[in-house]
Parts: structure tokens; sequence; C-alpha cells
């Protein structure tokens, strides 16, 4: 059943829409992730899902129930926002009894559920320390606790990890998500980092403007985006403007700096109009693996080298346009200088058309 459910939700502040017309459904024990830039109304949307927010219309459904007009305090959800908001004068036991406390639960419910809680979070014995003794990973590993404490049905999270450097952010995002899935809770995660909603959910849905414009697992977002707006934002992609030459065997082939290349069919296509082909980086095929690639391939000069480690990649002009092609950094791959003509190329199916 869906566990959280929006039905027609908006928000408008004046003449300004921050939200517009939102449906969406969250499975239970499902890890959804709301993802888009500043500004898109994910953060929005997590505040009305938690009541901090009313809407201006629609509704909000948590397990069924209509809560769209109940307090926060009556909708049995967990909240971890972007600070921690740990108390500095409270130690960390302390610091996660405190709804408990409110609540006045039995000292006995409260220490059990606290060791509890520390347990569940990788923090047994940190209960006498301090925010001043802990780092930034263990801070918000308090703040988990802090909400998991009070068994929440479903837990928000607004961007997290965003206080963290990017080491411990890459590892905070792999322990949040064992630690959904060991409790199996229904979580939505707010987030404009691409590589935290890609590796920690079940199902992204992407937001612009105030509209969710795509919702699918991540390489359903990724590799089949709904829009160009998807497109651009998720991940790196050459967006190249062709010219559609003919459809044939249900590609369509298209003219590139005055090279046909083949592209996968899509909507709204004419013959003899302008588009843009969308392939990422890593699956243009460059020298010797082009021609494996597909049924067509095109020479390309390169005019630069770019060496990051694990990976290479090259700029190549394509006309009076520039296509980046990526490669792994491997002893058998070959090099290309500036300079070089190389043969390009890539599976028709890797690549995505948009009417111009």
């Amino acid at each position: 059943m869906s566990d959280v459910k929006l039905e027609g939700l908006r928000k408008t502040y004046d003449d300004f829409v921050a939200v517009e017309g939102t449906d969406l459904q969250v499975q239970e024990g499902e890890f959804f992730s709301l993802l888009g830039p500043s500004g898109c109304g994910k953060t929005t949307t997590l505040r009305m899902v938690a009541g901090f927010v009313m809407p201006s219309s629609g509704r909000i459904l948590l397990g069924g129930e209509d809560v769209t007009w109940q307090p926060p305090e009556k909708r049995n959800i967990g909240i971890v926002f972007q600070n921690y908001a740990i108390f500095p004068h409270m130690n960390v036991f302390d610091n996660i009894a405190f709804g408990l406390r409110l609540r006045k639960m039995p000292s006995p419910t409260i220490r059990d559920r606290v060791m509890s809680a520390l347990e569940q979070v990788g923090l047994s014995g940190f209960e006498r320390r301090f925010q001043r003794e802990l780092s930034g990973g263990q801070q918000q590993r308090v703040a988990l606790a802090r909400v998991l404490v009070t068994e929440p049905r479903i837990l928000l999270l607004d961007e997290p990890l965003s206080a963290l450097d990017k080491k411990l952010r890459e590892e905070m995002k792999l322990w949040i998500k064992d630690l959904q899935r060991r409790l199996s809770i229904t979580t939505v995660y707010v987030t404009h980092d691409q590589g935290e909603a890609l590796t920690m959910s079940d199902r992204i849905g992407v937001m612009d403007r105030g509209r969710i414009v795509q919702v699918g697992a991540p390489t359903e977002i990724y590799e089949r985006p709904a829009n160009l707006f998807v497109t651009t934002f998720i991940g790196d992609s050459n967006l190249v403007d062709v010219t559609l030459v003919e459809t044939a065997a249900g590609l369509w082939q298209v003219d590139l700096g005055g090279q046909r290349m083949p592209a996968s069919p899509g909507t709204g296509l004419v013959a003899g109009a302008k588009a843009k082909l969308v392939v990422r980086p890593e699956n243009v095929r460059l020298g010797p693996a082009a021609r494996a690639a597909g049924p067509a391939v095109m020479t390309l000069e390169v005019i630069d080298r770019v060496y990051s480690g694990a990976m290479v990649r090259y700029r190549l002009r394509a006309g009076d346009q520039e296509l980046q092609g990526e490669v792994l950094n491997q002893p058998d791959q070959p090099v290309f200088a500036t300079g070089d003509q190389v043969e390009v190329g890539w599976a028709p199916d890797t690549t995505t058309l948009f009417p111009a």
C-alpha cells in the first residue's frame, strides 16, 4: 500500500507558486528521493508532508489516512533537517531522550529505547558524550537516533548530508541506506545532489519549478530521461544540435556536422527538423571500439584530453560543435593526443532525441 500519497498538492505564497499540482505515491518501506535544484519546491513539499507548512490545496494521506490539516505531532513522522539541532548543553543520551521525556514516558522505557536507538545507529558507548566531542558524522547519527527512538511510521530527511565533507558524505549515504533497509522504514529524502539520489533511492522524483517532471528508478531516470531538464540535471550529457534525416528500421538517422549517425526514436520528431541528440560521454566509443558499438562511425578531431585518474575524457570537434567521450583508464586502452583524428560511434539505444 501507499504509505505517503499526495493528491493535487499545491502551495502558493501570494502570487508565487512554490509547488504546483503534485501527485505522488510512496510505497511502504520504500526509499524515495525528491531531487531538484534549489528553489524547485522539494523542501516545501517535504514540510507539507511533515505538517510544518499547510497546503493551499490538495490532500496528504499517510497510510491511507487524510492528515492534510493535522498538526505535526499527530502524524507519527520523524524528520531530520540540514542542521542537526543537537543541544550542546545535553549529552548524547539526553538529546535522544528529549522527545520521549516530552511524551512523559517512564524512565525505564526511555532508557531501553535510547540504548536500542544508539545500537541501531552504531553509537553504543557514546551516551555520555557532548556535541563538542562528536564528529560531523556522529552528530548526524545522534540526530537520526533522536528521530528513530520515537518509532515514527515515516522518516523524512531534508538534505542531511549537506554539512559534511565529500569523503564523509560518501560514507554516510551508504550507511543511511543500509540503516533504512534494516529498519524497513518508509523514507522520503530531499536532495539537490544527483549522486546521493542515484546511490540511495529505490525511486526518484525529479522536480523542476514546483512540479515533479519524472518519477522512476535510478536507472530509468539516468538512462531514459523524460525531457531536456532531466537530461541536463542528471549526470553529464552531450547535448548536440542535429538535423533529422529519415527513419529506417525503427531508428532515426541524423546529420551531425555533415556526417550521418543513428539515434533512438523519439516523440514529436519530423524529418528535416532540428533536434537535440543526447548521448552520455561514457556511451561514446572511440577508436577500434567505435565500429563494434553501432552501425555507423564518424571521424572527429581530438581537441583536448582530460585525465582524472580512473577515467580519461576526450573533447572532440563535431563540425562547429563539441562532443565528449569518456573511457576507462586501462593499460589496453589506446591513447589519443590533441589533434588526432579518431573514429567515434555509439550504440543507437544509448541515445535520446528531443525536438529542438
